[in-house]
């Protein structure tokens, strides 16, 4: 192909990570970037999108129609998991500011208490989720691949028990936390192919707590990377494994737990990963977020996008989350630059 017209954004989204010939660098991520600018056309309130399918895939669907992405991502925060398994949240539904829902209950202590719903599909705000995805579908069609995301099993640990005690038990206890992350791998395997059935074109499992900077490389290897390898072997979408962080000791690790693609952050040396892995890994990152995509002006946004090219990415993606403060103009020039490479 040699027509970038000639490809939707969703088959060239699917094809890429399929490893397909496409025209261009495709324009997605595997993590929420929804922007004030967004917000106010769609006259929503972040604080509320989170529990609303309507809000959510309107908000969404601004990334594509504002910015030109090739993508749209639902849903933005990281409670829906350990919400479904029961944990308390606050959704701050009812102020104006950008706070993203917070866990304010952690009961779990074991692998004996995590309680896993008979009927998963339809726990905690899932049926949202599922929903906003649904909307997406039929109302952008093609013209942009519908993306999604799932914890990975130690920060889903994370967020359903004490993190300090995690911590703990992860270096002195860690028969138990196996018996735990087998337990919540089967419940993320099951999430993302419910977002499949929903109509989800890629998933992104986001284990963003087992880089260099919380856990040794050893006790990654020992402890989480057999579960990932688990979760992206029975996965039945296209799928990203993304973890934030100093990830240069572990990205031939991560590149062995069957990940169609891996996405890292600014704090690994993309130029190293490349040369470690070799030309046909796909490899995705690692623009700031923040820094650049934030509180940059254009020509950073212009010279990271290009930077991250030339050292090797496969694909630009920001290393994180987009706060939604991100100018349109940098989201914008982020996209185009993109598509210029």
């Amino acid at each position: 192909m040699s027509d970038t017209n000639s490809i939707s954004g969703r088959d060239l989204v699917v094809n890429f990570l399929k490893k397909q010939p496409v025209p261009r660098m495709p324009v997605f991520s595997g993590m929420g970037h929804v922007t004030v600018t967004g917000l106010e056309q769609c006259n929503v309130r972040f604080a509320h999108v989170h529990g609303d399918a309507r809000e959510m895939a309107d908000t969404a669907a601004t990334s594509h129609t504002l910015y030109g992405f090739d993508c749209v991502v639902v849903p933005y925060d990281l409670g829906v998991e350990a919400e479904a398994l029961g944990a308390k949240l606050n959704t701050y539904s009812d102020t104006d500011d950008l706070l993203y829902p917070t866990l304010r209950e952690k009961t779990v202590e074991d692998a004996a208490g995590i309680k896993v719903p008979d009927d998963l599909e339809n726990a905690g705000r899932i049926p949202v989720v599922c929903e906003a995805i649904r909307l997406l579908k039929a109302e952008l069609g093609d013209s942009a691949a519908v993306g999604t995301y799932v914890l990975g099993p130690f920060v889903l640990a994370g967020q359903i028990m004490d993190l300090n005690m995690l911590l703990k038990k992860s270096l002195r206890e860690q028969k138990e936390v196996d018996k735990m992350l087998a337990i919540l791998s089967e419940v993320i395997i099951d999430v993302a192919n419910i977002y499949k059935r929903a109509g989800a074109d890629y998933v992104t499992v986001r284990e963003m707590g087992s880089s260099a900077d919380i856990l040794s490389p050893r006790v990654f290897r020992k402890l989480i990377k057999s579960h990932l390898t688990h979760i992206h072997q029975n996965i039945e979408l296209p799928n990203v494994l993304h973890i934030c962080g100093n990830t240069n000791a572990i990205v031939a690790d991560m590149v062995e737990c069957g990940a169609d693609a891996i996405s890292i952050d600014q704090k690994n040396d993309m130029a190293e990963s490349r040369q470690k892995l070799g030309p046909d890994v796909l490899i995705l990152g690692n623009i700031d977020p923040y820094n650049v995509l934030v509180l940059g002006d254009r020509d950073q946004v212009v010279t990271s996008v290009q930077e991250s090219v030339a050292n090797g990415a496969s694909a630009v993606w920001p290393g994180c989350d987009v706060w939604p403060t991100a100018p349109a103009e940098n989201m914008r020039t982020f996209a185009d630059t993109i598509k210029e490479n």
